[in-house]
């Protein structure tokens, strides 16, 4: 009997461990602060407008690739107020369409809405980052799961974004999503699309 609440104490310390780890010294450590004077300084109306190229993989909960992707986004701007449109083509044929309602508030603060996000998605900007935080409802055909979601993207000197989110359920990360995104130059796009 002693051995077994040892090695129950065990667990309970090294699940303790783990979560502590995560809120500390992880991904989900990160805050705005912790980008705030680097620059380049990501303004979503110049960096999130015009013919964006993405491309990206999706990380399953092994962290092996589950899925690459390519997508043409297209951002437009109206004082404010924003629509981010998406086109994703994934390796396995399939096809998506997404859009993003992005609104500007104060102090760099971000609202966001999509029809697969639960309610509202909640960011901020602050120097080179962006974080945004929502809730996702996948499709039927993917488990029609409700997903908590942290996107971080950060800008590169050259213009590029690059998009990291994770993906988690009860809060265990399901998967990661690593993207970059970058202004459509020329005939890119076309390009793309093939």
């Amino acid at each position: 009997m002693d051995v077994l609440i040892f090695m129950l104490a065990g667990a309970v310390l090294a699940l303790f461990g783990v979560l502590v780890w995560t809120r500390r010294m992880g991904f989900l450590a990160q805050s705005p602060e912790d980008y705030s004077g680097q620059g380049p300084a990501f303004d979503l109306k110049r960096h999130l407008s015009g013919p964006i190229l993405c491309e990206g993989v999706i990380y399953g909960p092994t962290g092996r690739v589950a899925s690459r992707f390519v997508a043409d986004m297209e951002g437009t701007w109206d004082g404010d107020s924003g629509t981010l449109t998406e086109h994703f083509r994934y390796d396995s044929g399939r096809a998506q369409d997404r859009f993003w309602s992005l609104t500007l508030g104060r102090d760099g603060m971000i609202t966001a809405e999509a029809p697969d996000v639960v309610g509202q998605g909640t960011g901020v900007q602050s120097g080179a980052g962006v974080r945004l935080s929502y809730k996702i409802q996948l499709p039927q055909d993917a488990g029609g799961h409700v997903l908590d979601v942290t996107d971080w993207m950060y800008l590169m000197e050259n213009g590029t974004i690059i998009n990291r989110s994770q993906f988690r359920k009860f809060g265990i990360k399901v998967a990661e999503l690593v993207a970059t995104m970058r202004p459509v130059v020329g005939d890119e796009k076309v390009m793309a699309a093939e």
